[in-house]
């Protein structure tokens, strides 16, 4: 158990013996702000994946070594595990399959992505997360993004979520099982997300994530985190999300896959104080799941009216 019961500062008693998985391409700045926070965490085991150089971009390739080059620049005790492709797979596969090849050689572990920046705390918070909740299948993912405009603040030090935060978050095996990247096959197989996990009030959301399941499904976007979400509705799987934002996405400047800045991006982090104080029981919180629906995804009235309209106008 870590003990800290400063906010501000996090010392931890422990040592990080849960795997941790990098995830990089083609961004030496961010690449390096986020493996200095895993060398601070100094981890026992670390995979770095990295997909390859991109054939229409001039001097990629040299890029993409120098981010191979920091993100394995390990000066402590650390077994380290590689994953480089020679060629381009693309943010779906590159991602998908380097998850996969992670949960393959461990059975539990933490994904960070080279523009999610995390506090110290983040590690031991999934570290011990990972533990606690290692035999209950109603948890699918840990996830330690939680923005910090949101109004409502739970009580506990975390809460449960119907809705997967894939900047920084950590997992289990279980929790690819059944994973498809191409997202057309899980719906052809299954499709019972919306009864599984909404009501007959909750129109906007499903409207929301029916659009998005078919844009991925039909190759109109590029992802991996969209099919995982579906996986776990299909699986009637909650989430566990940190109550304080423990990453900071840094990755809106340049580089490669999301480029725009939108309110989630560059939030403040703070550290989250041990022991963790938890929730009663394991079952969602309504009122944080709200406020996540407006003000991260913005899934409001107004919002569905301008797409309406965007329909109208040729």
């Amino acid at each position: 158990m870590t003990l800290n019961t400063d906010r501000s500062a996090f010392v931890p008693n422990t040592s990080l013996s849960t795997p941790v998985l990098f995830l990089i391409f083609n961004r030496p700045n961010t690449t390096k702000q986020v493996f200095s926070a895993i060398q601070k965490a100094r981890p026992t085991h670390l995979y770095v994946a990295g997909d390859g150089p991109r054939a229409e971009q001039s001097n990629e390739d040299e890029i993409c070594k120098i981010a191979r080059s920091i993100a394995t620049n390990v000066d402590w005790d650390c077994e380290v595990k590689t994953l480089f492709r020679d060629q381009n797979l693309g943010c779906r596969q590159a991602v998908s399959r380097a998850i996969s090849w992670f949960f393959e050689n461990e059975p539990e572990g933490i994904i960070l992505e080279d523009d999610c920046l995390p506090s110290q705390s983040f590690f031991w918070f999934c570290q011990e997360l990972l533990e606690d909740f290692r035999q209950d299948k109603q948890v699918g993912a840990i996830c330690g993004f939680y923005s910090n405009e949101l109004d409502y603040k739970p009580s506990a030090s975390y809460f449960f979520s119907r809705y997967l935060r894939v900047w920084g978050w950590a997992g289990w095996r279980r929790s690819l099982e059944g994973y498809d990247s191409n997202l057309k096959n899980q719906m052809e197989k299954n499709n019972t997300w919306k009864s599984n996990v909404f009501n007959r009030t909750d129109v906007l959301p499903i409207k929301y994530f029916q659009k998005a399941f078919e844009a991925v499904a039909n190759g109109e976007i590029d992802t991996w985190d969209t099919q995982l979400q579906y996986l776990l509705w299909q699986n009637k799987q909650q989430v566990i999300v940190s109550s304080k934002n423990l990453i900071r996405n840094i990755g809106w400047t340049q580089g490669a896959h999301a480029q725009t800045k939108d309110q989630n991006h560059d939030l403040p982090t703070s550290e989250i104080g041990f022991p963790l104080t938890s929730p009663e029981i394991v079952e969602r919180d309504v009122k944080a799941d709200k406020e996540i629906e407006l003000k991260s995804y913005r899934i409001t009235i107004l919002s569905f009216l301008k797409s309406q309209l965007r329909k109208l106008v040729p």
